[in-house]
């Protein structure tokens, strides 16, 4: 199984506690413009951060880079992997195609991404975020973009069935002002976005917080521009050998989310379980087995 390389963000959360004051105060910086802040000069970085250019060397050394330059290569990498494009990726895959088959390629790539992407994840902020969708005092709306909104689709199609107040916002951009106009201080948005990176999400985005939403990402290892936005974030690992990249440990995170968020809302989870059961039973909606 491939081990999944660090991405430079991953490296400063993953040293924060061991930075010098100066060197925290740089490394939050970065983080909120990731990845932007580090493209440019030194001394642009250093004078926006606050802090001296020899903090500068000294973090990108600490996070195991021989020197600013090397820092700015893994950096515009990580662009250029942000905005590759299907074909793109597709001919790079193809180039050295496994010679084993697909099926089982394919299998080994999702078990990569599993597995780098539950290790990246704090199992006390995963029941933070479980906590706040399972409060009831809390609207919940959803987006994705072109791919996603699927995934956001799912994710409310089930939250409606444990707990009241969850909304799909359409990714029609002329269906947003309506959805939105009900949002409150403390409602919470879940959007969903991997590269390449759409502008509706963060433009939605961008309005949640102004009304004081809360809003969490679903995104991949190199993260949406949405992530400077929100307060929780899940980011799982994409790649697969294929033209797109693979939303299976996306959809486990969902999976996984709501059935939190059920066990903690049970007894009335239950109670609306019931009732639909009633409804779908009086309409005869579904099959039922003789």
């Amino acid at each position: 199984m491939t081990t999944q390389p660090q991405t430079t963000d991953a490296r400063l959360r993953a040293g924060f506690d061991g930075m010098t004051p100066a060197e925290r105060q740089l490394a939050s910086h970065l983080l909120r413009n990731y990845p932007v802040a580090g493209l440019g000069s030194i001394t642009a970085l250093a004078k926006a951060a606050g802090v001296s250019t020899p903090t500068v060397v000294r973090l990108v050394q600490k996070l195991g880079y021989k020197g600013y330059p090397a820092f700015q290569a893994s950096l515009r990498d990580e662009v250029e992997e942000r905005l590759i494009s299907p074909l793109t990726k597709h001919d790079r895959w193809s180039q050295k195609a496994p010679a084993a088959h697909l099926l089982n390629a394919f299998a080994d790539a999702v078990l990569g991404n599993l597995t780098a992407t539950l290790a990246a994840i704090d199992p006390e902020d995963f029941d933070r975020l479980a906590t706040l969708i399972a409060d009831r005092d809390r609207r919940v709306y959803a987006m994705g973009g072109r791919i996603t909104h699927a995934l956001a689709d799912y994710f409310i199609t089930l939250l409606r069935v444990i707990r009241p107040g969850a909304v799909l916002i359409s990714d029609t951009s002329n269906t947003w002002p309506p959805a939105m106009l009900d949002m409150r201080a403390g409602d919470v948005l879940v959007v969903f976005d991997i590269r390449r990176y759409e502008n509706a999400v963060l433009q939605v985005a961008e309005v949640a917080r102004e009304q004081g939403a809360e809003v969490v990402l679903f995104t991949d290892q190199w993260l949406s521009p949405a992530a400077a936005l929100a307060r929780h974030r899940l980011a799982a690992h994409v790649e697969a050998p294929s033209a797109w990249d693979s939303t299976v440990v996306l959809q486990m995170l969902v999976e996984t989310l709501l059935a939190s968020v059920q066990s903690q809302t049970w007894d009335d989870t239950q109670a609306r379980m019931t009732r639909l059961e009633d409804l779908y039973a009086r309409t005869r909606l579904l099959r039922v087995r003789k």
